[in-house]
């Protein structure tokens, strides 16, 4: 379906910019944006992708990633085709590098009414907005968010938080956690793997904590590319002066999309990222995509017990509250 966009200027000759994302596309008439799914209609930027479910799931809030907010609940999960990035180890290439490869996988029309509705048939209690980057389809998100608050069912982004601080203004009331990707502490990193900068991440970043959205920071660490310790050690820092209280999760790589000739990340590396960030003062710090690992639970930053025990996305929870159940510490834990 197509819809006039947000966040947009009108220019002079036909030309529009788009306020959305930090890219902030100037585009000729008939001309789409780097994301591949909005587009310059006679003066007028419209988004052509909302309500056009590509993907559709109801997934354990930890694969999210999202760990210590709403632990051990279910999140109804929605996407739709495109993205701002262009990532060469893309997880997901099939879907959000859909425009840019000229494919057109078939999309569910799924209007912003229906997906509330079945996050509720569904017992969820919150809505994600992920698999793509959720920026892209901006409009279809913010309307779906609204309504989901209306039912108090909160909403999540899983982003790579390449959005502008307007769009950020406009979705912060209704948006209560983000996952944010932090692929680098190296803006060379992000103009050759990405095709984006670093800067505007931080700033997403910094920006969703001080409104008050309950913020996780991942790190997929790929094999010579951003995983040395000095990189570690200052995506730890950044991450550190934001909120000791932020949990960082550090995912291991397996090659995908144009990335084939790097090698799965070794899992000595991995615990490796985990003791960099636990020596920069960080108390949550998570490995993924290494099913039962140690690390994947949660543990009292006071006393070191297991409050919240993972193995996969099946959770255990020895909370009283959001205080450890053995010595009463309070956690930085978002309960139902």
């Amino acid at each position: 379906m197509r819809k006039e966009a947000m966040l947009y200027t009108k220019l002079d000759k036909g030309l529009v910019r788009c306020a959305l994302c930090a890219h902030r596309c100037t585009m000729k008439p008939d001309r789409l944006g780097i994301c591949g799914v909005r587009q310059n209609v006679e003066g007028t930027l419209y988004t052509l992708v909302y309500g056009q479910a590509i993907a559709v799931h109801v997934d354990p809030i930890e694969k999210k990633p999202i760990y210590n907010f709403l632990p051990g609940t279910r999140s109804f999960s929605i996407a739709t085709v495109g993205c701002n990035f262009r990532c060469v180890f893309c997880q997901n290439a099939d879907i959000s590098q859909a425009p840019r490869e000229g494919l057109s996988p078939s999309a569910e029309d799924f209007p912003p009414g229906q997906v509330v509705a079945a996050a509720k048939r569904y017992a969820c209690d919150s809505i994600a907005y992920t698999y793509t980057e959720p920026t892209v389809f901006f409009e279809y998100a913010y309307d779906a968010a609204k309504l989901a608050h209306q039912e108090g069912i909160k909403n999540i982004f899983v982003t790579n938080g390449y959005m502008t601080l307007e769009a950020l203004e406009e979705i912060s009331p209704y948006l209560d956690a983000a996952n944010v990707d932090l692929k680098s502490f190296s803006d060379a990193f992000y103009r050759r793997v990405c095709g984006a900068r670093l800067q505007p991440v931080l700033e997403t970043i910094e920006a969703m904590h001080q409104r008050g959205v309950w913020v996780e920071v991942t790190t997929l660490l790929i094999p010579g590319l951003n995983d040395s310790d000095d990189e570690l050690r200052r995506i730890a820092q950044f991450v550190h002066e934001v909120g000791p209280d932020i949990p960082w999760h550090i995912s291991r790589f397996t090659p995908r999309y144009k990335m084939r000739d790097k090698p799965t990340t070794s899992i000595e590396r991995i615990h490796r990222a985990a003791e960099i960030g636990r020596e920069q003062g960080l108390r949550y710090v998570y490995v993924g995509n290494v099913p039962g690992d140690l690390h994947e639970n949660t543990l009292c930053p006071s006393c070191g017990e297991v409050v919240i025990g993972r193995i996969g996305y099946h959770t255990t929870l020895h909370l009283e509250g959001n205080r450890c159940a053995s010595c009463g510490q309070e956690l930085a834990v978002v309960r139902r």
